[in-house]
């Protein structure tokens, strides 16, 4: 690669890893994993860099992310224990009080199946269209929207859940 397509590199990865980091948690729910497709997906965008470059980068680099932690769940002989003598980083800064709902939801997005959480992150997190996120997870728009309307309905399912065991929690 030339220095100045090195430049070029250089100055996308400093300027969207930490965005591309919380993408990953959002779809995976672990730091440390969110950080390997990070920067496994960084070093493949690095590798087709000049094909990468005529395409929409960041929906070239979310593709490969979407790509790489689906793939790492379809993997049959993979286990991942958590151990761990740290505290959890905390998934986003607090903007005024809202960090125990932001708990709930990032805990209950946790539990959608992988291609649901990675179409409702898609859609309303990094808030792209139903056309660009089939295109950034390999699928046809009627597979996003009904992954999307499923993964919906399950957190709405496990958000009211969590709120009526909020309720009974405070009224004992």
């Amino acid at each position: 690669m030339r220095s100045d397509q090195e430049d070029e590199f250089r100055q996308y990865v400093v300027s969207r890893t930490e965005r591309l980091r919380r993408f990953a948690y959002l779809c995976c729910g672990d730091w440390h994993r969110a950080e390997d497709a990070v920067q496994t997906a960084l070093l493949r965008l690095y590798r087709s860099w000049n094909r990468a470059k005529r395409k929409t980068l960041d929906g070239y680099t979310r593709r490969i992310i979407v790509n790489l932690l689906i793939d790492e769940y379809r993997l049959v002989w993979f286990r991942r224990v958590h151990v761990s003598d740290r505290l959890p980083e905390s998934v986003l800064p607090d903007a005024g009080g809202g960090s125990d709902q932001r708990m709930v939801l990032t805990k209950a997005l946790m539990c959608l199946p992988q291609r649901q959480r990675a179409a409702v992150v898609l859609r309303f997190w990094e808030d792209l269209s139903i056309e660009q996120t089939a295109k950034t997870m390999g699928c046809s728009s009627g597979s996003v929207k009904n992954l999307t309307m499923r993964g919906l309905s399950t957190l709405r399912g496990l958000l009211a859940d969590e709120a009526l065991a909020h309720i009974e929690g405070a009224a004992s």
